[in-house]
């Protein structure tokens, strides 16, 4: 998975096309992650302790890898990444080049 926690990205299809956000969570073995203020869901949630509160909470759930693309600060677009071999492996915009 070429996108890691706390990555930008620029989401590609789907209901919240075009919003960029930050990865939260990343799940290799499903191939979903998580963005913040993408994918948004209520969940209505009863107390469980004495004193807490219950009601609706807003939470973001995953999403597939394939539907987000790396936010490039140079391009201002979602590209695709590439990489550079060196001393270390190095992520790279396939598009201008620049390291991400």
């Amino acid at each position: 998975m070429k996108i890691k926690k706390d990555d930008k990205v620029v989401v590609l299809s789907g209901k919240d096309k075009g919003k960029q956000g930050k990865v939260l969570l990343c799940d290799p073995k499903a191939g979903k992650v998580t963005v913040e203020g993408v994918n948004v869901a209520t969940k209505h949630q009863k107390p469980r302790k004495q004193g807490e509160e219950g009601g609706i909470i807003k939470m973001e759930t995953p999403i597939y890898v394939s539907k987000v693309a790396l936010y490039c600060p140079n391009c201002k677009k979602g590209v695709r990444v590439g990489y550079k071999l060196g001393d270390k492996k190095i992520r790279v915009c396939r598009k201008c080049g620049t390291e991400i």
